[in-house]
């Protein structure tokens, strides 16, 4: 599933041919996704102008200003596991993707959302799976919606610091990683980059959670550190275009290149290359999914 970096990747490929825009028709060619589709859904986004698109966690929003009722709305949209965008011209010709490309479905049968934008351009969502999501949310309402209530704060955000890391942290028994997985204690952490930022802190995903805060609950240098070494391997994916795994790739076709400077996941068996570490990669299964560390270092 795509993560921050993935999602503010599609994000920042969108916002050129949709911020500002109108929707000048808006189709549906199924009524559901993972969930169903808003009631008139189609009939609802056209005429619409997309006055800004965000990103919450791994969640799209585009604001798309009032309804028929004066209510500002905020549409709402989650990739999934195959979800992808892709932008055309208004000749439906494919916009020239990048000297790489993943191979992704064009197979009309998958198109199941289409905008047609002022400007000339369609964006088309694509998703073999289903397991992506569109809603409609009021704008008022966003905050106490049950998929945005108890999400923890943006981690490239000034809100997610030390001091909120030590308390989040403090008194629970889980496994560090799990409680940077779960999305409480921080916005839109997935398994890759829990992964290199714990191998990059020095940190091991097995220790428990509650070791890293002090009696005293205030923080410690070690909390310190994994709040930077989050910020930086966000920040170096962000700036490398997400990650290639099977499904992601940007809205031009263009992979995402950070998969190559991993230095833990996926890597099982490769030496470690922390400077000095002698160690090699190993994989264990931490709640159903693959954890990729290096014993030797991460402690």
């Amino acid at each position: 599933m795509p993560e921050l970096p993935e999602v503010e990747t599609v994000r920042r490929g969108l916002a050129p041919v949709m911020e500002g825009r109108r929707i000048l028709v808006a189709l549906a060619r199924r009524p559901d996704l993972r969930w169903p589709l808003p009631e008139r859904f189609a009939a609802r986004l056209t005429g619409r102008t997309v006055q800004r698109l965000d990103r919450r966690a791994k969640y799209l929003m585009a604001d798309i200003g009032p309804d028929e009722t004066g209510a500002d709305e905020v549409l709402v949209m989650h990739l999934g596991m195959s979800g992808s965008f892709r932008i055309e011209p208004d000749a439906g010709v494919p916009e020239t993707p990048g000297d790489f490309v993943m191979p992704r479905s064009r197979l009309a049968a998958h198109d199941h959302v289409v905008f047609r934008m002022e400007g000339g351009v369609e964006v088309v969502y694509n998703d073999p799976r289903r397991f992506g999501a569109m809603l409609l949310v009021p704008r008022d309402g966003l905050g106490a919606h049950p998929l945005f209530r108890d999400i923890g704060p943006e981690p490239l955000q000034a809100d997610f610091d030390a001091v909120h890391l030590a308390r989040a942290l403090a008194g629970r028994r889980t496994s560090l990683k799990a409680a940077l997985l779960d999305q409480k204690v921080v916005a839109g952490l997935g398994n890759i980059y829990v992964c290199e930022a714990l191998h990059r802190a020095g940190l091991s995903p097995e220790r428990s959670a509650t070791s890293l805060t002090s009696p005293t609950g205030r923080p410690t240098r070690l909390i310190v550190h994994l709040v930077e070494t989050i910020r930086s391997v966000l920040e170096e994916a962000i700036a490398a275009g997400g990650s290639t795994l099977r499904d992601h790739a940007q809205v031009d076709g263009t992979l995402g290149y950070f998969q190559h400077t991993f230095r833990a996941y996926n890597r099982e068996g490769g030496a470690c290359s922390t400077p000095g570490c002698r160690g090699t990669i190993a994989r264990l299964v931490q709640s159903g999914r693959s954890t990729f560390y290096c014993a030797a270092c991460q402690r």
